[in-house]
């Protein structure tokens, strides 16, 4: 189907069908219909055709009848919403086929751009898709405002015109670069060429200064004046100091030379340096823009499988709208065939009449439009053969510049990198120069000295002989100094070891006179209240004594209590334990430190504090119990009472001292 052929064309061959006389009003308002719909169309853009539109298209060819045109526009009068997009192309059709208008309408013989556009075909079915078909086309450049056709390009195509130009670029850069290596290449063998003659002439005189470097620049002033000292004539020893500045200068020139090649290998491998980086951001580059198109392909590829998936599922739903139509639209065909049997007949022979002519008239439009599409197929050629020129023409302009700015900048970076050396060298050669001078001067100087020296020289042999001497006395003195200096470097390392480890003794020794101190006075509490007790149970036992020698057998008989039952016996139990306690934590704490000897000190008085005190205790006998006072004797049983609670109140805190001083003991070790 040509292209050129737009819906303003088709509007135009309708309004030259509608200025003709029509037979009757109906076929009237059925062009105002149509012209309704057209423009309709034009503004929204909605699909024309459908299975239903070409089935009824089909019946008004094969009836010839203005009762189906009626049919027609009852149906869109009564369901404008559901028939208006498939509907009003029938309508379109039914103007120009000559199966709707009248037998000596005008429009009988259909308009040339019509079927050349291929919009109205002789069957029912094709007619539908092949009018779908250019409305979809000629719709898109109304919307459009006469866009180019390279607009609507498709974006496989894009995709790879990018990559083609991505490898285009970016090949042609790496092969410039493999022409200036070739060119550093030329450069570098030349400068070693040159380099190797120097280094042969200079091999013999590397070893000898490999083996001067060995040593120590003393040890050679030593070996030199030895040399000296051989020699008997002051000229020959003038030729020997000749000698070694000459082999000295010789080596400095090679040292030169050397250095120079290797400061040309430097550069070399500087421009490399840069050329390899400059590929490397090239070839990063060209991967990002590689990942980039990448992704858009994946986005395009996710977008075509979203739409076709749309389509299906949208195409599925109408066959299933248009089955359903097109089972309802059968019925109602079926109905009109029976009714309207006669007139078809009468309509059939009409058609056939109509046929022939018609195909005589599509016969002379095919030739025109064959030829029509031979004229638009050259233009097309020619136009894409343009359009490939101008093409050619931008990517080598492009490509032209972009090699120029690249000559460009490596010519500038090549000026600058001149300029620097050259700068380097004059720099250089002022140095030399002035060197040069220095050294003429010392020369000269240096000969004005030998000959003066001849008459020095003896002096300074003798001065020579007598500092030899003192430097001998003054290296002994140094070993011995050194010896000495080692001995009390390894004195204080060990005063330093004893140090810490007497501070970490200490540390220790000042933790436990603390733990210490905290024992001692909790044992001084205790024996405060152990002597107030031993205090009041002497005053009792003073007076118990008498009792217990009468009334031993009565208590011994009405009690039964043993005499370990008894409380004094009880206390003096406890006492003898804790002493022997006592004794055991002085034993263990005896230390020759001298922060522990007062803790010490404190510690045994008080033992003996408390060993004096149970010693004024009288003796009591193993067959002591706990009387009971007579009724007699209130003031026995008075005291009695108040000893034994005095003996019974104290048990648990006792017990709770020991505890206390047995976790501080461990605490302590």
């Amino acid at each position: 189907m040509p292209e050129d052929v737009t819906v303003d064309q088709v509007e135009d061959e309708f309004r030259m069908y509608q200025t003709t006389s029509f037979e009757d009003s109906i076929l009237n308002k059925r062009t105002d219909e149509a012209w309704r719909d057209i423009g309709l169309l034009k503004r929204g853009g909605k699909e024309v055709f459908s299975n239903l539109s070409a089935v009824m298209l089909g019946i008004l060819v094969v009836f010839h009848s203005n009762a189906d045109c009626e049919r027609v526009f009852s149906l869109v009068t009564k369901n404008k919403t559901q028939y208006r997009a498939s509907l009003s192309t029938e309508m379109i059709s039914a103007l120009v086929t000559r199966k709707a208008l009248g037998p000596h309408h005008p429009s009988r013989h259909s308009s040339p751009i019509l079927f050349r556009s291929g919009l109205f075909p002789t069957s029912g079915p094709a007619m539908s898709v092949k009018m779908e078909s250019h409305l979809g086309t000629s719709e898109a450049p109304s919307n459009q405002g006469g866009a180019p056709q390279g607009a609507n390009m498709d974006p496989s195509e894009d995709f790879s015109r990018q990559l083609e130009d991505i490898i285009s670029t970016y090949q042609m850069e790496p092969s410039l670069a493999e022409s200036e290596r070739a060119e550093e290449g030329l450069i570098s063998s030349e400068q070693a060429g040159d380099a190797s003659v120097a280094k042969d002439s200079s091999a013999s005189k590397d070893q000898k200064l490999e083996k001067k470097m060995l040593k120590s620049l003393g040890k050679e002033a030593m070996l030199l004046m030895q040399s000296l000292t051989k020699l008997s004539s002051p000229e020959e020893k003038l030729e020997a100091i000749i000698r070694k500045h000459a082999e000295l200068l010789e080596e400095h020139r090679a040292e030169q030379k050397q250095l120079k090649v290797l400061q040309k290998k430097l550069v070399q491998v500087m421009k490399e340096k840069d050329q390899l980086q400059g590929e490397h951001s090239r070839a990063v580059l060209a991967r990002s823009k590689l990942e980039g198109l990448c992704r858009e392909l994946q986005r395009h590829n996710k977008n075509l499988k979203e739409e076709t998936l749309q389509r299906c599922r949208e195409d599925d739903l109408k066959r299933k709208e248009i089955t359903t139509h097109f089972q309802s639209t059968l019925t109602d065909i079926q109905a009109q065939i029976e009714e309207h049997s006669d007139r078809n007949t009468k309509l059939c022979k009409e058609n056939s009449d109509l046929a022939e002519k018609l195909k005589g008239l599509i016969s002379q439009y095919d030739k025109r439009e064959a030829n029509l599409e031979k004229v638009f197929k050259h233009r097309d050629l020619q136009q894409k053969l343009t359009e490939t020129k101008l093409e050619q023409a931008n990517m080598l302009l492009k490509d032209g510049e972009e090699k120029h700015k690249i000559e460009k900048e490596h010519l500038l970076k090549q000026v600058a990198e001149w300029k620097l050396q050259t700068k380097r060298m004059k720099e250089h050669e002022c140095d030399m120069k002035a060197q040069l001078n220095l050294y003429s001067e010392k020369f000269d100087e240096f000969q004005g000295t030998v000959s003066k020296s001849n008459g020095v020289y003896a002096s300074f042999k003798q001065d020579m002989d007598k500092m030899a001497k003192k430097m001998r006395k003054l290296e002994k003195e140094a070993n011995s100094w050194k010896s000495r200096f080692e001995g009390c470097n390894k004195t204080l390392l060990d005063m330093i070891g004893e140090k810490t480890l007497r501070d970490k003794e200490f540390e220790v020794f000042t933790l436990k006179t603390q733990k210490l101190e905290k024992l001692c006075r909790a044992l001084q509490e205790e024996r405060k209240d152990l002597h107030q007790k031993l205090q009041g149970t002497q005053q009792s036992g003073a007076e118990v004594e008498v009792e217990v020698d009468v009334k031993q057998e009565e208590a011994s008989t009405k009690e039964g209590v043993t005499p370990t039952e008894t409380p004094l016996t009880k206390e003096l139990a406890s006492l003898k334990a804790q002493q022997a306690r006592l004794q055991e934590i002085a034993n263990t704490f005896v230390i020759s430190h001298i922060s522990e000897e007062s803790g010490q000190d404190a510690v045994p008085n008080e033992h003996a504090k408390i060993q004096q005190a149970p010693e004024n205790i009288p003796p009591t006998a193993p067959e002591n119990t706990c009387p009971k006072a007579p009724e007699n004797t209130p003031t026995t049983t008075h005291d009695s009472n108040l000893a034994e609670s005095s003996t019974i109140s104290p048990a648990p805190s006792e017990t709770n001292i020991e505890e206390q001083r047995v976790s501080d003991m461990e605490s302590v070790d």
